[in-house]
């Protein structure tokens, strides 16, 4: 009786052991995913920062901007930006809004739609622009470097006004 218990004891540990090296942990089954699969889902925004050569930050949409960022697995996406606490137009419609206050969305403001594609190698988003707000970027590409760390999305775009954007966004929950 002894015997058996012994023997089922190692056979159950053995088992066991083999069960754990067997299937890969949350972490490892992560780090397994390709760039591609890692930004599939949507994204909030966190910060849009202008980086100077000197390294200062300047908030492109204000220190906490809104917005989200999706990514489909079929390589279409859809982003939207927006400076937080923009005022409200005194008409109420926005057919009539005035010039300053139009002026104000379209500085506060970015949003555009189409496909993407991963460059795995180069680390590398490449946003395949159908339509945008700022309809100089209709029918454009714009190919950024990213990273994905954890729940962290990130990327930097060249700025027109020299030195770079950064956007960071959070997975969203």
């Amino acid at each position: 009786m002894k015997r058996l218990r012994t023997l089922t004891l190692t056979l159950t540990t053995v088992g066991l052991l083999a069960l754990g090296v067997s299937l890969p942990s949350r972490d490892a089954a992560a780090q397994q995913k390709t760039l591609q699969e890692q930004v599939v889902g949507t994204w909030a925004y966190v910060s849009v920062d202008i980086v100077g050569a000197d390294g200062s930050r300047v908030p492109l949409y204000g220190p906490n901007p809104q917005g989200l960022a999706s990514f489909d697995g079929n390589g279409h996406y859809i982003l939207l930006t927006a400076r937080r606490g923009q005022a409200k137009f005194v008409s109420n419609n926005r057919n009539e809004g005035t010039p300053e206050e139009n002026k104000a969305v379209v500085q506060g403001s970015i949003a555009h739609f189409g496909t993407y594609t991963v460059n795995e190698a180069d680390k590398t988003i490449t946003f395949h622009i159908e339509t945008s707000t700022f309809p100089n970027w209709n029918g454009t590409e714009q190919k950024r470097p990213f990273t994905v760390t954890g729940d962290e999305l990130k990327w930097t775009t060249p700025a027109s006004s020299g030195g770079s954007a950064e956007v960071l966004l959070k997975r969203a929950k």
